[in-house]
């Protein structure tokens, strides 16, 4: 089955809990900066006994982890925010770890009228339906759907840029908005043997992930269990089937080169006209192959027009040179490849 969103097991945790009348709190990094361990947006449901999710890990966690069961246990249900400073020399909201960066933990004991909420956000993050999670000092906790958050002008978070996954507004009157689902969209272009182990290994770095093909009934196409989304399309329209955005991956790897040229040219010619504020309407887009047939792809779209600077931004031979053979291996390099493209600033 495809991965879910990283989030789900905790709002499913948290769901059942409310519904049986188990007290539950929630944990949730609502900034982070620098070499924190755990990022915006981690999140944990805590009970007396059992967790899902994560905050970062290590002495820090724990602490939170111990603290949020302490106030179960005696029925505090006050929120509270606070920073954490990873550094031994910090004069205050010391964390107990040394990793040099910060990042503020918000705990939240859940109460039954935060049912509804919690409820929706699951139903959401289970059907990738969108929407958003709004948390705030004067509006406690909320579902808003998609249209919803989209003229919503009274939101404690002063950032209004819904093209962002996470906002975050800090002090007294604090507020922070999520968008549900998956953070990073990967296109894989081709469904043959490559894609299909690809897909296996891009389902666990959380990644909507959609397969398309232009040949019906192909068996590595259809057994693909890894994704989210599987279509066979027209290959001259595919550039209608990719939306552009700052966390769309495209990788391509048809069954040849004839049909790769085909979807690089509607792909480029979709960058001209799509383009995003960085420049490119996709953070990665590549393209599987030998040094020798890039080359001749690279070449080909010269005579198509596309100048040097948008033929630059066409990565391949994709993947992480390891030496890769297998499609097994192959597909962890281009994996490799992704991450240090998501991790990477230069966009």
């Amino acid at each position: 089955m495809p991965s879910p969103p990283r989030d789900l097991p905790v709002w499913t945790l948290a769901a059942a809990c409310l519904r049986a009348g188990t007290p539950v709190a929630l944990l949730a990094v609502l900034r982070s900066e620098g070499s924190s361990p755990g990022r915006q947006g981690f999140k944990m449901a805590v009970t007396a006994d059992t967790v899902a999710g994560s905050i970062g890990g290590g002495i820090m966690e724990h602490k939170w982890v111990e603290l949020a069961r302490q106030r179960l246990q005696s029925g505090d249900a006050m929120p509270l925010l606070r920073p954490q400073v990873h550094r031994r020399e910090a004069p205050a909201d010391r964390s107990g770890m040394m990793c040099s960066g910060e990042q503020d933990v918000l705990l939240w004991p859940l109460r039954p009228t935060d049912l509804a909420a919690v409820t929706a956000i699951e139903s959401a993050l289970q059907t990738l339906s969108g929407g958003f999670l709004e948390w705030s000092a004067a509006n406690g906790l909320r579902f808003l759907p998609p249209a919803t958050a989209a003229t919503d002008g009274a939101t404690a978070a002063a950032a209004t840029d819904l093209a962002g996954f996470c906002d975050y507004q800090a002090g007294a009157a604090w507020g922070y908005r999520e968008r549900l689902g998956f953070r990073d969209q990967l296109t894989i272009v081709g469904g043959g043997h490559v894609s299909l182990a690809l897909s296996n290994v891009a389902a666990a770095l959380d990644f909507e992930l959609t397969v398309l093909d232009d040949r019906p009934n192909l068996p590595t196409l259809d057994s693909n269990q890894a994704a989210h989304h599987r279509r066979v399309i027209d290959y001259e329209n595919i550039a209608a089937e990719i939306p552009a955005g700052p966390h769309r991956y495209v990788v391509v790897m048809t069954v040849g080169y004839r049909t790769d040229a085909v979807v690089l040219r509607h792909l480029l010619h979709r960058a001209r006209q799509g383009r995003t504020r960085q420049g490119h309407p996709y953070r990665y887009l590549g393209v599987m192959g030998s040094t020798v047939k890039v080359a001749e792809l690279r070449w080909g779209l010269r005579e198509a027009g596309f100048s040097e600077t948008e033929i630059a931004r066409l990565r391949g031979p994709i993947g992480l040179p390891i030496q890769s053979q297998t499609p097994e291996e192959i597909a962890i390099s281009i994996a490799a490849e992704l991450i240090q493209a998501r991790r990477s600033a230069d966009f």
